[in-house]
């Protein structure tokens, strides 16, 4: 399995990094969950996160509102993703820890660390092959 939560990572932040934003909402399951939130929040158990969806296609909204709805300068990403952690099993379940830090390059080639943490994902094998993320709770190290 470790083998396939590389590929998944990987596949994960090249869709990212390569501005293939709609190609996203595909990594996890139809109800999947997504949050972005602190060290701090996560903690002390706090839900409420920078960035919240319940589902692919509250995903697919947040995309669309970046493309369309969303003004700011065009700025590049690139991931650096540590080895995939299993945290434990249960049948076709996961639960997985991966380090991050994520670089932003933003016009004129300036580079800073854009975010660092981990990603605590809960993986399920789908009825059509792949793997998909049931829960993915991104939780940044700073709260900046």
């Amino acid at each position: 399995m470790l083998d396939r939560l590389i590929e998944l990572n990987a596949d994960y932040a090249a869709a990212i990094d390569d501005n293939r934003l709609e190609d996203w909402p595909d990594f996890f399951t139809e109800d999947g969950f997504y949050r972005v939130t602190s060290a701090q929040n996560h903690a002390r158990g706090l839900e409420a996160g920078l960035i919240y969806a319940d589902s692919r296609q509250m995903l697919r909204d947040r995309v669309l509102s970046l493309r369309k709805a969303n003004v700011f300068e065009s700025q590049g990403y690139r991931h650096l993703l540590g080895l995939p952690r299993i945290r434990g099993r249960d049948g076709d379940r996961a639960r997985v820890e991966t380090g991050f830090a994520v670089l932003r390059i933003v016009r004129g080639g300036a580079t800073d660390i854009f975010a660092s943490g981990r990603y605590l994902d809960e993986v399920v094998q789908q009825p059509d092959g792949p793997l998909g993320l049931e829960q993915r709770d991104v939780v940044c190290d700073s709260t900046r």
